[in-house]
C-alpha cells in the first residue's frame, strides 16, 4: 500500500453555488481518502463585490432576479441541495470578502482543526455559512450573522475576534489571492494538485477528482518529471 500523502488546494467563493454544489464531493473525498489527502482551503473572489459581479455579467440577463433564477435552476438539477425561494433577491450579501475574511480568522487558529461530527470546525463553519445563505436567506456578509454561526457551533469567538481585529485574518485572506493569482485560479470550485501543476475546474464528478487522486498515490518513482 502506498504511503504518499497527496495535498489538495481547494478554492472557492462561499456565495458559488457550484461549490455549494460540490460540497458533497469534497466530503466524500475526505471520506475516502482520510489517511491519504490533506485539503488546504483558501478563497477567491468571484463574488467579492456581488454589484460589480452581477451587475457587469448579467445586466442583459434580467440583472440580479436573472442571476436567482439561474441560481434555482442549477439548483434544481441537484436533490442533495436546499435552496430558499428567495434566495439571492432577498439578504444578498455586499460581497464575499467579509465572510471569507471571517472564516479566515477561524483558519488561521489552532481550534479550526478540532472534530466536530466527521468534519473539522474549519470545515464545517464552511458548510454553515453556505446553509446560512443558500438555505436560510441569511446575509451572510454580515458579521452578526458570522459570529451566530460560529456560536451555534459552540465556538469561542474571542480568537476570531482578535485575529479581525489585529489584520492577521485579512493578511491570510491576501495570501489565499496571490497564491491563487500565481496558480491563475479564476473560478470556483478550483482544485489544485501536485503543487499546482493539476487543475480540476468547475463542476466536474466526483470520479474524476478520484482519478486525479489515484494516479498521484501510485508509488511509481519512474513516473517523475521527463524535463
Amino acid at each position: 500500500m502506498s504511503t504518499k500523502r497527496v495535498s489538495v488546494v481547494y478554492y472557492s467563493d462561499i456565495l458559488c453555488i457550484w461549490a455549494y454544489v460540490a460540497q458533497i464531493r469534497v466530503d466524500e473525498l475526505r471520506l475516502n481518502f482520510s489517511e491519504q489527502v490533506s485539503i488546504d482551503y483558501r478563497f477567491v473572489p468571484i463574488f467579492g463585490s456581488v454589484q460589480n459581479r452581477i451587475g457587469e455579467r448579467w445586466a442583459d440577463r434580467g440583472g440580479l432576479a436573472g442571476y436567482a433564477g439561474h441560481v434555482k435552476e442549477v439548483a434544481g438539477q441537484f436533490d442533495h441541495v436546499e435552496l430558499h425561494p428567495d434566495a439571492w433577491t432577498k439578504n444578498v450579501p455586499a460581497g464575499s470578502f467579509g465572510v471569507h475574511v471571517f472564516v479566515k480568522a477561524l483558519a488561521i487558529g489552532n481550534e479550526s482543526n478540532k472534530t466536530f461530527g466527521k468534519r473539522t470546525a474549519l470545515e464545517e463553519l464552511m458548510w454553515r455559512l453556505r446553509l446560512a445563505f443558500f438555505r436560510d436567506l441569511r446575509d451572510i456578509g454580515r458579521l452578526d450573522v458570522q459570529l451566530d454561526a460560529a456560536k451555534t457551533m459552540g465556538l469561542d469567538t474571542a480568537p476570531i475576534r482578535r485575529r479581525l481585529d489585529d489584520g492577521s485574518a485579512l493578511a491570510a485572506l491576501a495570501e489565499d489571492h496571490d497564491f491563487a493569482a500565481r496558480h491563475q485560479v479564476t473560478g470556483s470550485p478550483t482544485y489544485l494538485l501536485n503543487e499546482g501543476r493539476q487543475k480540476i475546474y468547475g463542476n466536474v464528478g466526483y470520479r474524476i477528482i478520484e482519478a486525479n487522486i489515484q494516479e498521484l498515490l501510485r508509488d511509481d518513482r519512474s513516473m517523475a518529471s521527463w524535463c
